[in-house]
């Protein structure tokens, strides 16, 4: 029996929010749709953070409902940065959060301008404050691999980070590879130490492709037991606040990857590459993951095939 990999597809929100071409609500509400007609069941939609910070998430209070009117029973997740985040998000009607605690101090106070302790209280009041509402919760580990400030990032914070995330209820652990700087080795020994604090059923691990090993990284993640992954479509995205970050670990490669070692992800390869292409037409740029182009010509070359195969039924 194949066994199921579970990706939430981040390209809505963390790859639009530092692009340089502004995105309407509609044609955000058209990417989410092209990734659900391929066959993706979870999304990050949005952030409730402050608008003049990040303007390109200035509609969140717009784009939930409709998504949530639009595909109710698709798991719908947004970012809010503290309890007012969660009051507007609640507002907008969300049905799952997300918090964002970094792993050194230097980073909270240029993503968030809080120091660490301060950051970690703000993460576990919204938490709680979440769960008390009924909304379903994600918890991030941001550079639990490497800082861009401080260097690596000390696997004993990671590790109390993440149970201490977990004691407050996150019902899903993000271990983030924030810039990109991890490599399969250090993927393998820190998600190995992480699920003896965190559920396996609970972890889950957030990568980007820096440094060109987003794959290789994920295989050592599923090596270590690791079944849920976020991804963006087209590879889009990395962190404004974080210098030299490059753009997520492409969902079409992830699939790829899993497709080719006998994992199953319920998603289409041909559905996320008109993602993909819908993507590029709003951004101006050509975007995809490394797998893309030859993607591309697979599909190319099956395309005389199947207009043959429609032209001739059996």
């Amino acid at each position: 029996m194949t066994e199921q990999i579970f990706i939430t597809d981040v390209s809505p929100r963390d790859g639009l929010q530092n692009q340089a071409v502004a995105v309407s609500t509609d044609s955000k509400l058209r990417l989410i749709d092209k990734l659900v007609q391929a066959g993706v069941e979870s999304v990050e939609a949005t952030s409730f953070v402050s608008p003049s910070a990040v303007p390109q998430m200035a509609d969140a209070a717009q784009l939930v409902p409709l998504a949530a009117a639009r595909w109710p029973r698709l798991r719908t997740s947004v970012l809010v940065p503290n309890l007012k985040g969660l009051e507007r998000a609640h507002a907008a009607g969300a049905r799952e959060i997300a918090v964002v605690l970094c792993a050194t101090e230097t980073m909270n106070r240029k993503n968030v301008n809080m120091g660490l302790q301060q950051a970690l209280d703000a993460s576990e009041q919204t938490l709680v404050a979440a769960h008390e509402l009924g909304i379903r919760t994600r918890a991030y580990v941001a550079v639990a691999f490497e800082c861009p400030f401080e260097g690596i990032t000390p696997l004993a914070e990671v590790l109390r980070l993440a149970r201490r995330m977990h004691a407050a209820g996150a019902a899903e652990i993000v271990i983030a590879d924030t810039i990109g700087a991890a490599a399969p080795a250090q993927v393998k020994e820190r998600m190995n130490a992480i699920r003896d604090v965190v559920p396996l059923d609970r972890l889950a691990i957030h990568l980007h492709d820096t440094r060109g090993m987003g794959v290789a990284n994920a295989w050592a993640a599923l090596e270590s037991g690791v079944r849920r992954f976020d991804a963006s479509v087209g590879g889009i995205g990395g962190c404004p606040f974080a210098p030299g970050a490059a753009g997520n670990l492409a969902t079409e490669d992830l699939v790829l990857m899993a497709r080719q070692s006998g994992f199953s992800s319920g998603i289409s390869l041909d559905g996320l590459l008109d993602a993909v292409a819908f993507a590029e037409e709003q951004l101006q740029r050509p975007l995809g993951g490394r797998s893309s182009a030859w993607l591309r010509r697979e599909r190319a070359m099956r395309a005389p095939q199947m207009s043959a195969d429609a032209a001739n039924p059996a």
